[in-house]
């Protein structure tokens, strides 16, 4: 953002220049020149380029770079009478539009921008020779050319991040599913410890070789959870929609039952409450993956807080919405999340923990939720912990549904 700032500022002085006094064009205003320059200094405010991802930024940047080239370029481009000069910086101010824009952005924002620049051309431009109407056709094949090879390369570039996701996300995968070997080994060296303490019931040290065992087996379990779950989540692009119906409060149940708890303590402060049960159509398998990665994410953000896991600090809830939603709700009393991170959290490779995390899990939990028509949403604070809400459309209830009755709050 410095540097894109910079260059706003030193690029219009330069051309101020060239086009005013070292190859003269019919128009140049010096006083647009610097002040449309002075954007660039925006881009270089800490509070814009320190947090180039949060959408305030987003705004900042879209809002500029629209004003920086369409704007701009279209008003120059009429003052000058749509010179040769100026239908060649239009013409690359199109395709650097496009490149740093989505595309759906840079057409509206193109058509917007020029429709603005031929309004205050119209209202307050200054005025030249028109460009002759045997020229108009000219141009308009110039730029629509410029245009639609903008928008090929904007789909091109997009394709190939794709691929690219699609590559390390399979690379991933496979990374994880080798480590089952070393695995594999570490469980039988568990089950040799427990055989041959059976075998010397009397050794003074089998209680404790066997103590270690189990933890060796614990371990080996956690690990091949956290296998299991790195596989599934390279498998991000590629999910596959279900329409079984899956019972959400035995869905709840059964996940939080079978998640590999490293103590006790954790698993202890697990609280599942069920207000309601509904029916929803997805993919059972799927679902408990999303679940397991919230129940991973909330355990890492209390052992952060240095919590005591006392009980209720992990509650799972399953209710009813008013309408045809249902609720399931996953709150924990951890460390929370930076209100400036949180739209960034469902993004492939971003994690809101610097020190661990791939920043798969979220971006699989949404991919989850929208392939079963439903939502996930996040609200949090610092210090307060976080609360995950998936929002699914109901496909029929349990039982009778109570006349009135909603989610807690």
């Amino acid at each position: 953002m410095w540097w894109l700032g910079l260059s706003f500022l030193a690029g219009h002085a330069l051309f101020g220049w060239i086009w005013s006094v070292w190859l003269p064009q019919p128009y140049e205003n010096a006083g647009l020149r610097v002040a449309v320059s002075l954007l660039g200094i925006i881009l270089m405010r800490d509070w814009v380029r320190q947090n180039p991802d949060a959408p305030h930024t987003q705004l900042v940047f879209n809002l500029l770079l629209w004003l920086e080239l369409p704007v701009f370029f279209g008003w120059m481009y009429l003052c000058n009478s749509a010179n040769t000069v100026w239908l060649a910086s239009m013409t690359a101010m199109v395709l650097i539009y496009y490149q740093a824009s989505d595309w759906r952005l840079g057409t509206s924002g193109l058509a917007g921008g020029w429709l603005l620049a031929w309004g205050l051309f119209h209202y307050a431009g200054p005025t030249v020779p028109p460009l002759p109407e045997s020229q108009w056709a000219v141009h308009a094949v110039v730029l629509a050319f410029a245009g639609s090879i903008g928008m090929v390369l904007n789909l091109s570039s997009a394709n190939l991040r794709r691929q690219q996701l699609s590559h390390t996300l399979t690379s991933i995968g496979i990374m994880a599913h080798e480590l089952r070997t070393p695995l594999s080994a570490a469980a039988l060296v568990g089950d040799a410890l427990q055989i041959e303490m059976q075998r010397q019931p009397g050794h003074p040290g089998a209680a404790q070789l066997d103590k270690l065992a189990q933890r060796l087996h614990a371990l080996v379990r956690t690990m091949n959870h956290q296998i299991d779950s790195q596989i599934t989540n390279a498998r991000l692009l590629q999910l596959p929609r279900h329409t079984e119906p899956v019972s959400a409060a035995r869905l709840v149940n059964e996940t939080s039952a079978a998640y590999p708890y490293r103590a006790e303590r954790q698993r202890d402060c697990v609280q599942v409450h069920i207000h309601d049960d509904f029916i929803f159509h997805g993919n059972a398998g799927q679902f408990a993956q999303l679940l397991s990665n919230l129940i991973k994410n909330a355990l890492h953000a209390l052992m952060a807080a240095d919590s005591q896991f006392a009980p209720g600090a992990l509650r799972l809830e399953v209710c009813l919405a008013q309408g045809q939603r249902g609720h399931i709700i996953v709150t924990d009393q951890g460390t929370g999340i930076d209100a400036a991170l949180l739209p960034q959290i469902f993004k492939p490779f971003f994690s809101s923990n610097r020190n661990m995390g791939h920043g798969l899990g979220l971006a699989f939990c949404q991919q989850v939720m929208q392939s079963a028509g439903g939502s996930i949403a996040v609200s949090s604070q610092v210090g307060h912990g976080a609360k995950f809400t998936i929002e699914l459309p109901v496909a029929h209830y349990t039982e009778a549904r109570p006349a009135v009755h909603d989610c807690p709050s």
